[in-house]
């Protein structure tokens, strides 16, 4: 007889809090177990440097971010090609953004050379990192070969 599967950790991108959700859950759009706000919207989330820690260390799911900055030509050219790339890896991937003028610590902190550059993670650590804007589709089969097995 199989065990049941381990339940799966996601940060609610509305309230900070980490739910516990079954596998066959992320199907169904959860949604908070507190703030009740839907854990999956098909959109990048914007998160503070707080927030993103929280998010990498205690997600289950990999964690895609694209660090930007508001004044940046090809960070806000990539900006809805990110977005559409959500609407396809949600919910399997947890997408967010960090403004790195909002947290220049953290991005240094992380080695952000260069904006805009996308950097996936999976149980808490950096597993692949691409500078440089990217279609829907090019994000889309980078995560995907990036993705643990």
């Amino acid at each position: 007889m199989n065990a049941p599967a381990a339940p799966l950790h996601l940060v609610c991108p509305h309230c900070g809090t980490t739910n516990r959700l079954a596998p066959d859950a992320l199907d169904r759009a959860p949604d908070c177990g507190r703030c009740h706000a839907p854990l999956f919207t098909g959109a990048p989330v914007a998160l503070d440097e707080a927030g993103l820690r929280k998010t990498i260390e205690r997600s289950s799911l990999p964690v895609l971010v694209d660090f930007w900055a508001p004044w940046c030509g090809p960070c806000r050219a990539m900006a809805p090609q990110f977005e559409a790339a959500a609407r396809e890896l949600e919910p399997r991937v947890r997408l967010v953004k960090l403004n790195t003028e909002e947290a220049p610590g953290l991005s240094a902190a992380m080695n952000i050379r260069s904006i805009p550059t996308l950097a996936l993670f999976s149980g808490g650590r950096e597993i692949a990192r691409q500078p440089g804007a990217m279609g829907a589709a090019d994000i889309v089969r980078w995560v995907r070969a990036h993705l643990p097995r």
